[in-house]
């Protein structure tokens, strides 16, 4: 489940990692203030986000690889929980994406919110909380905005 042993209380979404280290961001004060607090998870294909984004994404410049990938080693692992889902827990939320009505890429949205759900955490913040909130069912972490953190 977990690639950290630091207790995580909150994951979040790539959208908040972006933002919180780019200046730049319209969101960076509440991402970077949430990003300054401690038990904080990321589901693994984040960090995979992060170096696409930070390297070819929507940031211009585009940020070199191996700067990219020292962040994510130096700055961004020892800060976070990284979160996994086994198989089986992957397979039963493509199982449960239809009743959510998830369809398409949004299924990477949904693996972030059960990655989250499946440590058992409360609180799961992203930029997007309209896309996350279309599928969110009980039981799920509350999603939120970090400007609410």
């Amino acid at each position: 489940m977990k690639s950290s042993s630091s207790a995580a209380a909150s994951a979040i979404d790539t959208s908040v990692l972006i933002a919180a280290f780019l200046d730049s961001d319209r969101h960076h004060q509440p991402c970077f203030e949430l990003w300054q607090k401690e038990g904080l998870a990321i589901y693994s294909h984040g960090l995979t986000e992060s170096f696409s984004t930070f390297t070819g994404g929507r940031i211009e410049p585009r940020v070199p690889a191996s700067i990219v990938a020292k962040l994510l080693d130096k700055e961004v692992l020892p800060k976070v929980m990284v979160l996994t889902l086994p198989p089986k827990a992957m397979t039963a939320a493509f199982a449960e994406a239809e009743r959510r009505g998830v369809r398409g890429g949004a299924v990477f949205d949904l693996l972030h919110l059960m990655a989250a759900r499946y440590a058992g955490l409360e609180r799961f913040y992203t930029l997007d909380s309209r896309d996350f909130a279309a599928f969110h069912r009980p039981g799920d972490p509350e999603i939120l905005h970090p400007k609410d953190g």
